[in-house]
This record gives C-alpha cells, structure tokens and sequence, in this order.
C-alpha cells in the first residue's frame, strides 16, 4: 500500500486520549518486513533516526539525513495498515527557524505518508513546536537524552538528576503547552518520570524511564539482539536475532564448501514438468 493511500490509526488525538489509560507501545521500524511484524501488535511506529546507527554503521544520529528519513519512512509506510506512523525530523532540519521545521516536516509527511514528526527539545522547541501545531502538523516531543545533542550533553548518561529535575519539569512542561500530542522520556529517573507524568497532560512514553509512563518505546533491533554494538541497560532482549542469525549464516558457508546446498531438493531438472507428466 502506498504512502499516499494507506490510512493511520490511530490519530494523534487518539494517543493523546491514551493518557492514564492502557499503556500505549512502540517500536521503532526502518523496513517494510519489520513495520508489518509490528503493525497489529503497536499502537504507534517510530521511523527513528537511530536507523543511522542500527543499518547504516553510522557511529551517532547526527549524520542522519531527510532524504535518509524519507526512504526509510516510504517503507514503514508500506508495511503499516493499522498503527499509526511518526517520524523523527533528523539533525539540521529544524532547529533553525521555525519556517525551516516546517518545510522539513511538511516535506516528510508529504512524502512518507506519517501522522506526526518527532522532533528533539524541551523549552528551546517550545516555539517551534507550537508554530508546526498551529499549520497542522502534529508533533512528538523528546526530552531527556536527546541523541542529537550528545556532544553538548556529555555523551549518553541519565539524565534529571538532582538539580537538572526542575529543568527537565520545565521542558515536559513546556513542551505540553506548546501542542505536542505526546513526550518521549529518554534515559530519566523513575521517580521524576512518574512525577513528569503525573504533572503533565499528555501521555509521557519512556525509553528508559519508568513503568509508570503512559507507554514505552524500544529500538527494535535492540529488542531483537539484531544490534549487538552496546546494549543500554534500559533494553530488555526479547530475542537473540544477532546470535542466530550468525549461526545461520556459518552453517550456510559450511554447506557450500562442503557442496552440500544446493541439494537434489534446490535445483531444477532439464526436462520441462510437463514433459515428466507426460512420461
């Protein structure tokens, strides 16, 4: 289905209406197959610009293109029927100006078919975050550990802890009462994630932050043990995708060198079947 003709549900208001009710889920989804693994099983799919890093070997976010975030989103696209589609605006596409977000989450629903942009920031983006609601556009915010901005954070550690707690209050806030639909707490304390939670009136989604949010995310080659690079402590493995999938790949090798595949059962005959029938 294209991304033009396929129709999301949920819509943000519906994620929104969530908030205190049945925890929402998420996975992220790069790839046709894997979007349509997850679709009856998600309410929402991010298309996450962690793609740099999980299929392109890319050692952060930050190198991370629109044109990447368009293909990869094309794709989801085709694998969803059901859940809903958000898509992460990439570094350098947005923090400019509020007209340069626009274009660039104008340009990534337009052409990817999602149902809302996921964009990085608390206070900072509150301005633009409300410029794109009001022309129609739905944001996700992200607070906390925000990838793109690891080298002014200090690489990826928790963050909200002791005194950072009352700006990271601030900046779910902020972000609130800008329009954003929703808010994904990335590597926060529990017991200021339940009080973000608590304060706020829309559905908080943790990545690293505590059963008490609205709803969780994961990286799904994460989950899957597909990238096996790092595993953060917040990943909890549901699968060892990686591992076997070596395993398959040296019994493969084994079988050639050996000339063991293809076997009888894998090849083709000179005589046409109907010829064979017919004997």
């Amino acid at each position: 289905m294209s991304a033009t003709a396929r129709k999301t549900a949920p819509l943000p208001v519906d994620i929104k209406a969530r908030k205190g009710g049945e925890p929402l889920v998420s996975l992220t989804a790069y790839t046709t197959p894997m979007a349509q693994m997850m679709d009856a099983h998600c309410d929402f799919v991010l298309v996450g610009d962690s793609v740099g890093m999980v299929l392109h070997g890319l050692p952060s976010t930050l190198e991370v293109t629109l044109e990447m975030m368009i293909l990869h989103g094309r794709a989801v696209s085709r694998g969803l029927s059901r859940a809903m589609m958000v898509i992460d605006m990439p570094f350098g596409s947005y923090e400019q100006s509020p007209e340069q977000a626009f274009e660039s989450a104008a340009r990534l629903i337009r052409e990817t078919g999602a149902g809302a942009v996921k964009l990085e920031g608390g206070r900072p983006m509150a301005g633009t975050i409300d410029f794109l609601v009001k022309r129609g556009i739905p944001v996700m915010a992200h607070i906390g550990l925000t990838p793109q901005s690891i080298n002014t954070l200090g690489g990826y550690r928790v963050q909200g802890r002791g005194a950072e707690a009352d700006t990271l209050m601030q900046d779910a806030q902020a972000v609130a009462e800008a329009g954003a639909f929703a808010v994904v707490l990335e590597k926060v304390p529990q017991g200021l994630s339940d009080r973000i939670t608590a304060t706020i009136d829309i559905p908080t989604i943790g990545i690293g932050a505590s059963p008490g949010c609205d709803g969780q995310i994961l990286v799904v080659d994460d989950m899957l043990g597909l990238f096996t690079a790092f595993k953060a402590k917040f990943v909890k493995r549901y699968a060892e995708l990686g591992a076997a999938g070596e395993a398959a790949i040296a019994a493969y090798a084994a079988d050639v060198r050996a000339r063991r595949f293809p076997g009888p059962e894998h090849v083709f005959s000179d005589t046409p079947p109907e010829v064979k029938a017919a004997q």
